[in-house]
This record gives C-alpha cells, structure tokens and sequence, in this order.
C-alpha cells in the first residue's frame, strides 16, 4: 500500500470520527485544521485508524507526528 493509497482510506475515517462529512484531508491537515480535533478525539482517531489499518502506534509514533502526512508514511511504511 502506498501512502496515496493510506490517504484515499484515512479520508473516511477522519469524516466519521469528527462526524464530518466535508472534511478535506491532506498531507499538511493537522488538529488545527479540523474542527472538535481536540485530546479524546486524537485518542479516537488513533483507536480508529489502528483498528482500521490492523496495526498498533507506539506512544513515541503518535505522540511525534506532526501532521496526516506522517501518520500515512508510517502506516504506508508498515503496510509494505
């Protein structure tokens, strides 16, 4: 899977976890950029994104990315 690929699917996991269907997803979007992107909505995208891409972040992983971009290169690098 390629990190095109991860962003395609991470598209519909952001919608649903923030309940918003207009979400504009790119490489540079980070919780500035989403409305309700707050601490307990992280923990659930972190849940969701885990579940979806059967694959578990280690606390330095989630903790260091800056932005959706990373998070798609780590799951794009892992899913290879």
């Amino acid at each position: 899977m390629n990190k095109a690929e991860v962003m395609e699917k991470l598209l519909p996991i952001f919608c649903e976890v923030f309940d918003d269907d207009d979400i504009i997803l790119r490489e540079d979007t980070t919780a500035a950029d989403i409305d309700g992107w707050d601490s307990v909505e992280h923990f659930n995208l972190i849940a969701a994104v885990e579940d979806a891409f059967g694959m578990r972040f280690q606390m330095k992983e989630v903790s260091t990315m800056k932005n959706v971009g990373e998070m798609a290169e780590l799951i794009a690098q892992r899913a290879k």
